[in-house]
């Protein structure tokens, strides 16, 4: 592909890309350069522990398309420490990120967790509405409580739900509530029948394209590493499942993006 061929893709945005793994950096520059090619425009970087931060904030700061969130991720509830919300704060007053996230509920985790999770969310739920942040939220067999929490504090300030997995009425909760839904490369997989069918009736206006490289591989793909230059794909196979020009789909979903984070 020339780059002329490369700029007249749609531009789409990446909605939650774990940017700083290091599997990642290693194929740099090389991997931004194709994401470029691909359309693969801009990127949002959740957190996911406080001992991250540091390197995810220096970054961000090398490419203003490379969009800084802040948070601690429920599933790593083990390696967070007493102070990190303190810091937290501290650096969300200093570096001004765009979102605060990974943060979250994962009922996938024991039982014994629930509480101290719960804990954690809420203490970032207030920060984000302080701070009239939006969120990026991770959610795991637990929708209907996040919604409830989401509602008990009057959150206004929206987000993301990465990687949706809910139902259809829970979608709707969701954009009253401001939040836009993650499509990524669980829809690659034809044995996705329920989240193909549902993604491919909500309303365009509720979507945003993510990846989660370097996790969550696309279809016949995993014995390859998941990479942001591939979000055409799940661009492509949206579209074949709405029945939309992707071109549409590419600009809606990347002013869905652009609007949650206030970017226009």
């Amino acid at each position: 592909m020339t780059q002329t061929q490369g700029l007249q893709r749609p531009p789409i945005f990446d909605s939650h890309c774990h940017w700083d793994h290091p599997k990642l950096q290693t194929l740099q520059p090389q991997l931004w350069h194709g994401c470029q090619q691909q359309g693969v425009t801009d990127l949002l970087l959740p957190a996911t522990i406080a001992e991250h931060w540091s390197q995810l904030i220096s970054l961000c700061q090398q490419n203003p398309n490379w969009h800084l969130a802040l948070g601690l991720h429920p599933y790593f509830l083990s390696q967070h420490q007493n102070d990190d919300l303190s810091l937290l704060e501290q650096l969300v007053a200093q570096v001004e990120p765009v979102a605060i996230g990974e943060i979250g509920l994962d009922w996938h985790l024991s039982e014994d967790t629930w509480a101290q999770q719960e804990a954690l969310f809420l203490a970032q739920l207030n920060l984000a509405q302080a701070k009239q942040l939006p969120v990026i939220l991770h959610v795991r067999k637990c929708h209907d409580r996040v919604i409830k929490l989401l509602r008990q504090l009057n959150f206004k300030q929206g987000g993301f739900v990465h990687a949706y997995s809910g139902n259809e009425q829970q979608a709707h909760t969701y954009n009253s509530l401001y939040f836009k839904l993650g499509v990524g490369g669980s829809i690659t997989y034809t044995r996705a029948s329920k989240t193909r069918r549902l993604f491919a009736s909500l309303p365009l206006s509720y979507l945003v394209l993510e990846t989660d490289a370097p996790d969550m591989p696309m279809a016949h793909q995993q014995d390859r590493l998941n990479r942001p230059d591939d979000l055409p794909k799940v661009l492509d196979v949206l579209s074949e499942l709405r029945e939309e020009d992707r071109a549409i789909i590419a600009q809606q979903t990347t002013a869905n993006v652009r609007s949650v984070l206030r970017l226009d």
